[in-house]
């Protein structure tokens, strides 16, 4: 297992990888734990393309992934992976796409249990009336996201109620 912190412009990313997979992508506000295996080329892939990302020249992640997760899970999370940069959806639309209108509740602890921060683009997942809910690294981080991609996009900021 191989990890390494890397600064980014919301806080200091934390990328975990195996010999095959990137494994997890958090955010935290200050370096915690040593790094280890700063020299596997899947790290630094993965620096690579979420540097790519801020500067506004990445819009996709072409990263192997590998995270642990039930099958359920598993295709939460590949429905987020569906969701055009500079894009949101519902949580009751992300249901709907996946033909569970009844699971909103269990898609949205699903999609707060996932681990691969920007990477599997949770952040682009809202409350039903647009606001701003539930995002693991604070939602000034998911504001400052989502409006770095409309910025991207030529759409300027996109300023959701609180």
């Amino acid at each position: 297992m191989y990890q390494v912190y890397h600064r980014t412009p919301v806080g200091i990313a934390l990328i975990t990888a195996d010999d095959t997979y990137i494994t997890k992508v958090s955010i935290r506000d200050e370096e915690g734990l040593q790094e280890t295996g700063t020299d596997s080329p899947l790290l630094k892939e993965a620096i690579k393309q979420l540097d790519e990302y801020f500067a506004g020249d990445r819009k996709e992640f072409d990263l192997p992934l590998n995270q642990p997760g039930s099958a359920f899970q598993q295709q939460v999370w590949q429905q987020l992976l569906k969701i055009p940069y500079g894009s949101t959806i519902t949580y009751g639309q992300q249901s709907t796409l996946m033909n569970n209108p009844l699971a909103i509740r269990a898609i949205a602890a699903s999609n707060g249990k996932n681990n691969l921060w920007i990477i599997v683009p949770c952040h682009r997942v809202v409350g039903s009336n647009g606001s701003l809910t539930g995002y693991a690294g604070g939602l000034w981080r998911k504001q400052w996201l989502l409006d770095h991609e409309a910025r991207v996009m030529g759409k300027g900021q996109i300023k959701l109620p609180f």
